[in-house]
């Protein structure tokens, strides 16, 4: 399959106001939404989601946390850069951001803490053992905390397994952060 980049222009009409109203809100329209265009489903949903987690307990940078752990799990290329930079904006510490683009455990307990939980989620398809949910707690998160988690990783999972069939290039605007996955990717 040959995905399209769609822009306002080309995407199918029940997904031009979102493509608009994204477009207004980052100063561009970055190439996942374009991509998710040729679904008005896919990029309502992705926008619905980010909307959402303007309410979410966890703060912009932990939300940061999870979405990089979930993409580098993923090896989402696009992802990876595209968060390493809102991670940026975020202000993001730069040593936590370099651990997470390195894959490498993170410096703060707190937010290793999440990181952790977040691995356990995904290795554990959501069967998370009651020991890291024990851990997570410890940290001082609470049941809110941990289905905002959910959220993310059904948001990144969308847009991540879109990339890796989509192919999606990473915007010039994110181009800095680049990231190459570690380990091979199932071809």
């Amino acid at each position: 399959m040959k995905f399209q980049v769609h822009t306002k222009e080309t995407a199918p009409e029940a997904s031009r106001a979102t493509l608009e109203a994204t477009a207004k809100k980052y100063g561009f329209l970055p190439n996942l939404f374009g991509v998710l265009a040729e679904s008005p489903t896919a990029v309502q949903a992705y926008a619905a989601i980010n909307k959402a987690l303007e309410q979410s307990a966890l703060s912009p940078v932990e939300q940061q946390v999870v979405t990089l752990t979930v993409s580098a799990a993923n090896n989402c290329a696009y992802c990876m850069g595209a968060h390493s930079a809102v991670a940026q904006m975020v202000r993001m510490p730069e040593d936590v951001l370099a651990a997470l683009r390195e894959q490498r455990p993170l410096s703060d307990h707190k937010l290793n803490a999440l990181r952790a939980l977040v691995l356990a989620v995904l290795h554990h398809r959501g069967w998370v053992p009651e020991a890291d949910l024990e851990s997570f707690a410890a940290a001082g998160y609470t049941q809110r905390h941990l289905l905002d988690v959910f959220t993310i990783v059904a948001l990144k999972t969308l847009s991540n397994y879109a990339n890796h069939i989509a192919h999606t290039p990473l915007d010039p605007q994110f181009a800095a952060q680049a990231w190459k996955a570690k380990g091979a990717t199932v071809a």
